[in-house]
């Protein structure tokens, strides 16, 4: 994933989230995947996939059950 990808993955992901505070910064020793974070805090990972000529993304992120609240009766 060349920079200019990433910075196109970055502005879809901070328009369809509107957050501003989105940014992808490159995976060492990996080219075809971008690490995506919130300010400083580490939200997941984007892939690139090239099939037959055409490019995807995929957005991957974990959500801990730790990190979820309580849910209401």
């Amino acid at each position: 994933m060349d920079r200019k990808d990433m910075l196109r993955v970055e502005a879809y992901l901070r328009d369809t989230f509107r957050s501003e505070a989105i940014n992808l910064r490159p995976r060492p020793n990996l080219k075809d995947s971008a690490e995506v974070y919130i300010s400083s805090d580490f939200i997941g990972v984007v892939s690139e996939d090239i099939e037959d000529g055409e490019t995807s993304y995929q957005f991957n992120m974990a959500i801990l059950d730790i990190d979820l609240p309580e849910a209401k009766s």
